[in-house]
């Protein structure tokens, strides 16, 4: 094939685990995947925004051919990057502002409630405070999380007053990792006269929801809204952490009409455009209501392999086709199982990684177990307090994807894959003062 039929797509962040999904999306084979800025760079430590800009643009000026699309599945700062990049090289992508009205939560926020009231009660909490304390509107118990962040990094569930103060002591500590370079997005935008003076480092308290998880898949082409899929988020008992995703969801049809109607308004209302999104919120089925806890400016990468399992096709495709400027137009139910799910393997408690599958090893469990793919997280002597990217509540060991007829099938594949993967564990040592700093 010659390079003049070839597509260079630069992806932000590119790493192993989905560049096996990107190169199955179709017409794989007219398209050349490049790494633009590694995991480490975008995610590891204080995020260096006018620095990861100098660096992709380097990187980009240097390529000796065209530049098609540049895209990426991870949150902040890929988010912001994606728009930024395109709007230079006159790549096709959402706005800068449509992006940063989904990923701010208090902005978010503010847009959700002209759209719709499926939304829980929302406020600042002012971090320089002394005590600090809830805002008048929202009542225990009730979640606080920085406005900017990602995985549930730094955000708490709280039941009083004590629980408060704990969980604005430690987001006080950990807010300017993310909320600092943000800063450097937000003064490219055109604010609206209510985020005067907010800025990036802003706390969020957010009544606590009940019910189901479920996060709607869609995309914004030519200023229409179409959700692809819907999936349930099952959650460990008795723990705010994920135990798998699942798709197709499970729940009744009138639930996910209103998801689908919340979805597409709230999407409008934004002004995303030639891009896609992953919402989430929970369904209570006392009430049959639907509440809206976030919208990602980018569909979830954790889901590639579901969507693949079922539809055929791994979501990355509606990426891939947007950025070049086409409608993706997924399919539907044309894959292997009727059924699929990530599941989140975990562990509560800190310790030091004694023992951790070889790839050969994992090889062979995936080929003995068909449907099954393995991303096992740690290395052998991590201690899992230190690993980057975890949520306040657990560590992951490993993800495992399954594909099966039913739940039952997908529950059994996942129990053999945990206990075929032999991890093993040893208590971590005690913090000292040194180790602390």
């Amino acid at each position: 094939m010659s390079d003049e039929t070839v597509k260079n797509v630069f992806v932000i962040g590119l790493d192993e685990a989905n560049l096996p999904t990107l190169q199955q999306v179709p017409g794989a084979d007219q398209l050349r995947f490049h790494q633009l800025l590694t995991i480490e760079e975008l995610q590891v430590g204080e995020v260096d925004l006018p620095t990861l800009l100098d660096k992709a643009q380097g990187v980009l000026d240097a390529f000796d051919g065209s530049i098609d699309a540049i895209v990426g599945y991870w949150d902040f700062p890929v988010s912001t990057l994606v728009p930024m990049l395109s709007e230079r090289y006159g790549t096709r992508s959402t706005s800068l502002e449509s992006v940063v009205k989904c990923e701010h939560k208090y902005w978010s926020r503010l847009e959700q409630q002209k759209a719709t009231d499926r939304h829980p009660p929302f406020g600042q909490v002012d971090l320089s405070a002394e005590p600090p304390r809830p805002p008048d509107d929202v009542t225990f118990p009730m979640w606080l999380k920085p406005a900017l962040s990602y995985s549930s990094e730094l955000a708490f569930g709280v039941d009083d007053e004590e629980e408060f103060r704990k969980a604005v002591a430690e987001i006080r500590e950990g807010i300017s990792r993310i909320g600092r370079p943000f800063e450097h997005v937000l003064e490219r935008i055109d604010l609206p006269p209510e985020m005067n003076g907010v800025g990036g480092r802003v706390c969020l308290a957010e009544g606590a929801m009940s019910g189901v998880q479920v996060a709607v898949e869609g995309y914004v082409h030519q200023g229409e809204v179409t959700i692809y899929g819907v999936l349930d988020s099952i959650q460990y008992p008795d723990s705010p952490c994920f135990l798998r995703h699942q798709y197709p969801s499970m729940l009744p049809p009138p639930a996910i009409a209103q998801l689908h109607d919340v979805s597409e308004r709230v999407m409008r209302q934004i002004g995303m455009d030639s891009a896609t999104f992953s919402i989430e919120y929970f369904y209570d089925p006392r009430t049959q209501e639907i509440n809206l806890l976030e919208i990602n400016p980018r569909h979830s990468q954790s889901h590639a392999e579901l969507f693949q399992y079922v539809d055929g096709v791994p979501n990355h495709h509606c990426m891939v086709r947007l950025a070049l400027g086409e409608d993706p137009h997924m399919p539907h139910r044309e894959g292997e199982y009727a059924m699929a799910a990530k599941w989140y393997h975990r562990w509560f408690t800190d310790g030091v990684v004694r023992r951790v599958p070889s790839p050969e090893e994992i090889a062979r469990i995936e080929r003995e177990t068909p449907g099954v793919r393995i991303e096992v997280v740690p290395e052998q002597g991590d201690r899992l307090s230190e690993l980057p990217g975890q949520d306040s509540y657990s560590y992951e060991l490993a993800h495992i994807y399954t594909g099966g007829a039913d739940e039952a099938e997908l529950r059994e594949k996942f129990d053999h894959c945990v206990a075929a993967l032999g991890l093993a564990f040893e208590d971590a040592p005690a913090e000292t003062d040194a180790t602390r700093k």
